[in-house]
């Protein structure tokens, strides 16, 4: 199995069960203060990305399963090519990230959101682990990309 898979399954497995340990010990919109700015609350996201769209028709969370799921299969293909190891762990991060939020769309009708950033008055919107792992894989990827770019020459300063 390419490395990048295994960090997939990893991700999905993580995620699945911290989501289940908040789902047992919290009830909606409870929050439990962990630190002055990080505090575990639970949500649940209808919606896309920061709850855009929240309140959702079935129609749209099918349409965002679908998306998911096709940009999925793309993901794993990809890796299945993918012989740099920062490229498949950035691929791998990003992948499980979506698998395990379109479990959360498929069985649950909704992402659970948990881990609620804040200073002062102002909050993050709520997020997860799965994303988490697709934004530390973007940021890998773009890293790299770039790296790679300009060790190559291909990127240079004017």
């Amino acid at each position: 199995m390419p490395f990048g898979l295994l960090l997939a399954a990893i991700t999905v497995v993580l995620d699945q069960f911290t989501k289940a340990l908040v789902l047992a010990f919290l009830e909606p919109y409870q929050a439990l203060e962990w630190t002055p700015f990080l505090s575990c609350v639970l949500v649940f996201n209808t919606g896309i990305s920061f709850g855009l769209f929240a309140g959702e028709t079935a129609l749209l969370r099918w349409v965002l399963i679908g998306l998911a799921l096709a940009v999925s299969v793309l993901l794993t293909s990809w890796l299945y090519k993918e012989k740099r190891l920062r490229v498949a762990s950035a691929l791998g991060l990003i992948l499980g990230g979506a698998i395990g939020n379109v479990v959360d769309r498929i069985f649950r009708h909704a992402v659970v959101d948990f881990l609620d950033l804040h200073i002062g008055g102002w909050h993050w919107p709520a997020f997860n682990l799965a994303d988490s792992a697709i934004t530390v894989g973007v940021v890998l990827y773009v890293f790299t990309s770039l790296r790679d770019q300009l060790r190559s020459g291909k990127l240079t300063q004017k």
